[in-house]
């Protein structure tokens, strides 16, 4: 039964209508087509042809074609930014867009840097390490504290990068939120 459906499958689509089966009712639809599609292309007699012509390749044949357009004109698979419906259109909007493009935005995570330490506080501030960074026993923590400058915690949040920095401060550390 289904070797007689593989040919059928196989075949292209080119010239055919898409259709959507249903399997639940066992209908055949067309899938819907925007409203002028084919009248709504503003160009060239030239590049309606080729539209027309792309449109009746199959997806496999339509993959191909990307991928022999991009090696032909040396396209990489980069992501640019266009301005979308959002996006002011120009006059007033430039102004105020190009403020925002001044401000940075705001970092949400810090890494935190033990810069140095006060000799005469270096117990304390072991004995801190060990409680800030989990599964990290004593003599870790020592050899941590000898060997700054060190990151204590990379991407943490600003309310505890601070709280780090204000504890380890406290102690006589140098600590640097980068």
């Amino acid at each position: 039964m289904f070797r007689s459906l593989i040919p059928s499958i196989a075949r292209p689509l080119a010239g055919r209508r898409l259709v959507h089966i249903s399997a639940v009712r066992r209908t055949v639809e067309p899938i819907a087509t925007p409203e002028g599609a084919s009248a709504a292309i503003d160009a060239s007699p030239k590049v309606r042809a080729i539209v027309d012509k792309v449109a009746e390749l199959t997806l496999l044949e339509t993959s191909q074609l990307v991928d022999a357009l991009k090696t032909k004109f040396n396209i990489t698979e980069s992501v640019q930014v266009v301005a979308g419906a959002g996006m002011p259109a120009g006059g007033a909007g430039d102004a105020s867009s190009a403020a925002a493009e001044e401000k940075p935005a705001e970092k949400t995570e810090f890494k935190v840097k033990l810069e140095k330490i006060d000799a005469a506080q270096k117990a304390k501030v072991i004995r801190e390490i060990k409680n800030l960074i989990p599964d990290m026993n004593l003599v870790a923590a020592k050899k941590f504290v000898e060997s700054v400058p060190k990151v204590v915690k990379d991407l943490a949040p600003k309310e505890e990068a601070e709280k780090i920095k204000k504890v380890l401060e406290a102690l006589g550390a140098t600590v640097v939120l980068e």
